[in-house]
């Protein structure tokens, strides 16, 4: 699903650009270049979404862009606007925060036997007990 919210560009005098979102506590973000800044505010923005969700936090609704106030978010820079920034959240986690690392690891060749004989996940069961052991369940 697609979430799309406002947010404040701001072209800074020293150079990059700066980004805030307003219905999100002012989350902000930056980049060397507008098309930096742009994937800066999509990563930063699908990351507070992917975070919230993950911690049933509260998500607040977007704003309408006629009711943001450019200005009032910021006052030192060259030029300003307002764009609204869209991202898959979902899609996106998936390339992104949810990648697969590939670990090696050793285990005693009769719990291997005994594991393989019973189709074990290894992968499954390390996630579970690395969950377990973090406390993340």
């Amino acid at each position: 699903m697609l979430s799309v919210y406002p947010a404040c560009f701001y072209k800074e005098k020293e150079g990059g650009y700066s980004v805030i979102f307003p219905d999100l506590n002012h989350l902000a973000t930056c980049g060397d270049t507008l098309a930096n800044a742009v994937e800066m505010a999509v990563d930063c923005l699908a990351l507070y979404l992917y975070s919230a969700k993950r911690d049933k936090e509260d998500i607040p609704a977007p704003s309408d862009i006629n009711d943001i106030d450019v200005n009032a978010e910021y006052d030192e820079y060259e030029t300003a606007f307002i764009n609204m920034v869209s991202v898959d959240v979902e899609e996106y986690a998936k390339k992104h925060f949810e990648k697969s690392v590939k670990k090696t690891l050793t285990i005693p060749s009769w719990l291997n036997e005994i594991a393989v004989e019973n189709n074990v996940n290894f992968s499954q069961v390390l996630q579970n007990a690395l969950k377990e052991q973090l406390h993340l369940n």
